[in-house]
């Protein structure tokens, strides 16, 4: 049984409120859920075992040096998932600094209050301790229309998000080879699922398709992703942590390579069929605007090391875990609703000026 005591930061937001509600409901762990709660930061998203006693929450910036130093004295984790970030490439235009701040900065903070605790553990518990950073794909740049990203492949960033994921993963690498840090990395490709804030693609359209606004697509839309069901990426996080190589980074990816042209038309094509637009499909919304700066042209992930040596292998292909997501946007206005109303309306973000 998976029983360890793991600190989980940005566990408010999309990826890392699915691992809380996993970790708490479906194995034995005890759980500190850490989190800025900044726009993207949502404490609904774990409502579903808030009264757990294996849950608690420590709003906090990682950042803060005191305040993790705090975290890891009081609670005394076996285990960190660390998966706070800035991580919107659009709003990264915007403003890189928050991102900088946040990504390289933060991941250093807390990288020197684990190294902190994990230097008082006894020999068994500094064996068994684990610093599991998860990243991205985008670190690797842009491929052209063939071939895979391998945990082997350079990195390129092309995106001030993606180099402030780049720099947060050299820095956890040095914390492993420098001090002895047990660390685990992951870089996974585009998670989509329940609970995703709506300036991503994917909720962004189910969301204007409801209100019967323009579908916007990036270019002509041929930008190619590899699309992961966010359940299927808990999978292999909990799997990598638990089976995973100290030191090691494995490479997390869907095999479901779609242009964000044909992610739009699926989104709609679903709609239609359970929620039918009366003026007719809802791909006649579809608008095609300027591209984003710097759109790297296709990510794919081979995971073959992560199913050969770990076991893994995804639940969902990208037709069923679409079908699954659309649903659970049609079922659950309670959660995205207020969200909508206030934080974000679906406005254009990432226009270089």
């Amino acid at each position: 049984m998976f029983n360890k005591r793991c600190i989980v930061t940005g566990g408010a937001g999309f990826i890392g409120s699915a691992l809380v509600r996993h970790l708490v409901r479906d194995t034995d762990a005890t759980v500190l859920m850490v989190d800025k709660l900044t726009y993207a930061g949502n404490l609904d998203s774990v409502k579903e075992v808030s009264d757990s006693p294996r849950y608690s929450f420590l709003q906090a910036d990682i950042c803060d040096a005191a305040a993790m130093d705090r975290a890891f004295a009081e609670f005394r984790p076996d285990t960190v998932f660390h998966l706070a970030a800035e991580s919107h490439v659009d709003r990264s235009i915007d403003g890189p600094g928050e991102f900088i701040r946040t990504n390289v900065t933060g991941t250093a903070t807390l990288l020197q209050a684990a190294l902190a605790h994990w230097r008082t553990l006894d020999d068994a518990g500094k064996a068994a301790f684990r610093f599991q950073h998860i990243s991205t794909d985008e670190v690797y740049g842009s491929l052209g229309a063939e071939g895979f990203f391998t945990e082997r492949t350079p990195y390129a960033p092309h995106s001030p998000y993606s180099a402030s994921k780049a720099a947060s993963d050299h820095l956890v690498r040095a914390w492993h080879d420098t001090y002895g840090l047990p660390t685990l990395i992951t870089n996974c490709s585009n998670n989509y699922g329940p609970y995703h804030f709506p300036e991503k693609l994917i909720p962004l359209i189910i969301l204007n398709c409801l209100d019967g606004k323009p579908l916007p697509v990036y270019g002509t839309g041929a930008n190619v992703r590899d699309w992961l069901y966010v359940d299927d990426h808990v999978a292999a996080l909990r799997l990598v942590n638990e089976r995973g190589v100290p030191g090691e980074t494995y490479n997390v990816g869907g095999h479901n390579e779609r242009t964000n042209l044909e992610v739009v038309r699926t989104v709609c094509r679903v709609l239609d069929g359970l929620k039918p637009r009366p003026a007719g499909s809802y791909a006649d919304l579809i608008t095609f605007v300027a591209d984003r700066p710097g759109h790297d042209l296709r990510y794919a992930i081979d995971p073959a090391k992560l199913m050969g040596e770990l076991g893994w292998k995804p639940r969902e292909t990208f037709d069923t875990g679409i079908r699954k997501t659309v649903q659970w946007y049609l079922d659950n206005e309670w959660w995205w609703g207020p969200i909508h109303r206030g934080r974000y309306a679906g406005e254009r973000l990432g226009i270089a000026k």
